[in-house]
């Protein structure tokens, strides 16, 4: 269902949820937004692996990344990379020119 509540023409999926960092924070650089997610999703946490294994679940950060000079690198700090690794996440970085 819509907001206005009509059927939609796209199905949508189910069990997902979302955190958006644009509303919060300023800032053209990737890390600063990873930041932000991290430190609101309380990461890591010593019990989220086991959890998300328990739930047959996964965990992904998707980042849009505007790019329309296509001269800008969305740098993922390499502690972050280890965290997601250490989760059994991934990071995904959908650009946009």
């Amino acid at each position: 269902m819509t907001p206005s509540g009509r059927p939609s023409r796209v199905p949508g999926r189910v069990g997902l949820w979302g955190v958006k960092s644009w509303t919060v924070v300023t800032s053209d650089a990737l890390e600063p937004h990873l930041r932000y997610l991290i430190a609101r999703l309380n990461l890591p946490r010593d019990d989220l692996r086991e959890m998300l294994a328990q739930n047959d679940a996964t965990v992904r950060f998707f980042c849009f990344w505007d790019n329309e000079t296509g001269n800008r690198i969305p740098g993922v700090p390499d502690d972050i990379r280890a965290m997601m690794e250490a989760l059994g996440g991934t990071i995904e970085i959908d650009e946009y020119r």
